[in-house]
């Protein structure tokens, strides 16, 4: 990977890296009250989840939030792996806006009030595909990225 590449990235993995391993961070002291909120929500829209223990639920998030996060910070972890854990989880936090009624309109995905909050997450989902297309399209010119 050339250095302008490497450089042209930075601000994206940074921003989002810290953006996220601090979500994660912050989920990992979470209380009982968090766990139950973030498990209602996330089992009302994949309801698989109903089945796991809401403390346990939160644990899972924030480890994976900080996964992701450090991959993201991580130069040594190629664009295209960083840029596909960051379109793989943002893609579920929108799929969780989605399925969750009076998130957004209905029949339309413009967000409500109370959806703003996640639907915000798609900047995320566009700079993990960013990533991945960048890095994909950038290795026709240098070697593997």
């Amino acid at each position: 990977m050339t250095l302008s590449a490497k450089i042209r990235r930075m601000p994206l993995r940074l921003a989002t890296g810290a953006f996220i391993l601090n979500a994660g961070i912050g989920k990992l002291k979470g209380d009982e009250q968090t766990a139950q909120g973030l498990h209602g929500m996330a089992s009302g829209a994949y309801p698989a989840l109903s089945g796991v223990e809401p403390s346990r639920f939160l644990k899972v998030v924030a480890v994976s939030e900080v996964a992701v996060g450090g991959v993201l910070l991580t130069p040594l972890v190629p664009t295209v792996v960083a840029g596909a854990a960051l379109t793989g989880f943002s893609a579920s936090l929108l799929g969780m806006w989605w399925r969750t009624p009076g998130m957004h309109q209905p029949g339309n995905p413009r967000p409500t009030q109370q959806g703003t909050a996640v639907a915000k997450d798609v900047w995320m989902l566009g700079i993990g595909l960013g990533l991945v297309l960048d890095a994909l399209l950038s290795r026709d010119k240098v070697n593997k990225d």
